[in-house]
């Protein structure tokens, strides 16, 4: 039986404009039971979309079906709020890395998540994040 998942925005911007490159998080995604991600993947998304319709780096066709797909995999999740224990939780996560803000955000999210759902993994593209969780 699959896990569930923590999504970070990053694998499922892989999943989805980077075609045919992570079968194994498209299946790992599609056999969840469960999928959580926080709030601020669904900003960070639309803002990756933004920016890469500014830098003309994809017809508006594929904009509009990589919006459609990544729309309907965070219709899918469970979201959590970028609370003030959230904060203070990223405030504090590995301390010894070089985690970015938004990074420590979701590390916080995930952290926070784990210790309802137990069997929840983290599934993220970012390798500084994935080296993040050797501190948690």
């Amino acid at each position: 039986m699959s896990a569930s998942l923590y999504l970070d925005t990053s694998a499922v911007l892989r999943a989805v404009l980077e075609n045919g490159t992570s079968p194994e998080v498209e299946e790992a995604i599609a056999t969840a039971p469960a999928l959580i991600t926080s709030r601020l993947s669904l900003v960070e998304s639309s803002r990756a979309l933004h920016r890469l319709r500014l830098l003309g780096q994809l017809s508006e066709a594929k904009l509009a079906d990589a919006q459609r797909a990544i729309s309907a995999v965070w219709a899918r999740c469970e979201l959590w709020e970028l609370t003030p224990s959230v904060c203070e939780r990223a405030r504090q996560a590995a301390p010894g890395k070089l985690l970015r803000t938004l990074d420590a955000l979701h590390l916080a999210t995930f952290v926070l998540a784990r210790e309802k759902i137990e069997d929840l993994q983290l599934l993220t593209a970012d390798e500084r994040l994935q080296a993040a969780l050797e501190e948690v």
